[in-house]
């Protein structure tokens, strides 16, 4: 019994006869530091397509249908077109219009298609309200989340367009928050490829430059793990690189709506300074609209954001 308990009496020991006292709590503390450091690291790494997409927010929204809003969007009439994506992923897409019998069929080459790539969490229904009023405005028709499925989910939208629409209607991309990089990337992709109808329109609301600069952006301090984790990113979404490559493609000019929210508490200003500057830099035509005191999310709930996208895309088909 004695020699037993030397022997666990050595053990529980051991600490303090390696290290003095008054070092044990700071090496503990360090080490409890360190390890939940390299937790958070890997869990962003791990988990970062949940953290940027938000699928799970808010409850219950994967539940709600397009007749739950149907009221709210009058006169606009939304249906649920399901189609394939590239990888043959099922898709669903909310199709919009203005039914009016005293204009009769839409014109060759006077159709106008907005396609519009929410930012992330909730679903498209609860949207559908904000949508509307724009298109009232105008008055006129209209798996798993990862970087690669939805770029193709967007490639499969606009062939879907391209197919349904005439070649020579007035297509615009509209995307807000990390929607505005979803639709500055699929804009880029279909300008390179010369595909149909062509993009008359880009509108990026509250929009960021990429991923890696919302890192920078967001966690400036150094000892935060954040900021150095933008090599293992699966998603980028570089809208900075998109408008480049749009720029470079020797396609037809593409006009592009800026449309930052003054009071954005997400996205700091220095990104929509970004893109302007890149704007310029290519040469790209471009105006740029602040919706004065919005928060990121209330840019097209208010009146003043839904009449300049309105506005814009008016502008545009009238040219």
């Amino acid at each position: 019994m004695t020699q037993s308990s030397g022997t666990r009496l050595s053990k529980r020991t051991f600490l303090s006869e390696s290290l003095p006292a008054v070092l044990i709590p700071p090496v503990i503390f360090t080490g409890l530091f360190v390890a939940l450091w390299t937790y958070k690291c890997l869990m962003t790494v791990v988990f970062q397509e949940k953290i940027i997409y938000m699928p799970y927010m808010p409850p219950f929204a994967r539940s709600e249908k397009i007749a739950d809003y149907a009221a709210s969007c009058r006169p606009v009439e939304w249906r649920e077109e399901r189609i394939r994506s590239i990888d043959g992923t099922k898709i669903s897409l909310c199709v919009g219009s203005i039914p009016d019998a005293r204009l009769g069929p839409p014109d060759v080459g006077n159709e106008i298609v907005i396609c519009y790539l929410q930012g992330n969490g909730s679903s498209s229904p609860p949207r559908l309200p904000l949508l509307s009023q724009v298109l009232k405005l105008l008055n006129a028709s209209g798996g798993k989340a990862s970087q690669k499925g939805i770029e193709l989910d967007a490639q499969a939208m606009l062939k879907w367009v391209a197919k349904n629409f005439s070649s020579n209607a007035q297509l615009f991309v509209w995307g807000q928050s990390i929607g505005a990089g979803i639709a500055s990337t699929a804009a880029a992709h279909h300008v390179t490829q010369r595909c149909t109808p062509r993009i008359a329109g880009l509108i990026l609301e509250t929009p960021f430059t990429s991923i890696k600069s919302m890192l920078l952006a967001l966690y400036p301090q150094k000892w935060l793990p954040y900021r150095y984790l933008y090599p293992f990113l699966r998603n980028h979404w570089d809208s900075g690189a998109s408008l480049r490559r749009i720029a470079e493609s020797g396609a037809d000019p593409v006009e592009i709506l800026l449309m930052p929210a003054t009071r954005d508490e997400v996205v700091p200003p220095e990104e929509i300074e970004e893109l302007e500057r890149i704007c310029k830099a290519l040469e790209l035509r471009y105006e740029r609209k602040n919706i004065l005191g919005a928060l990121h999310t209330e840019a097209t709930s208010r009146r003043e954001g839904q009449q300049g996208v309105a506005e814009f895309v008016r502008k545009v088909t009238n040219r």
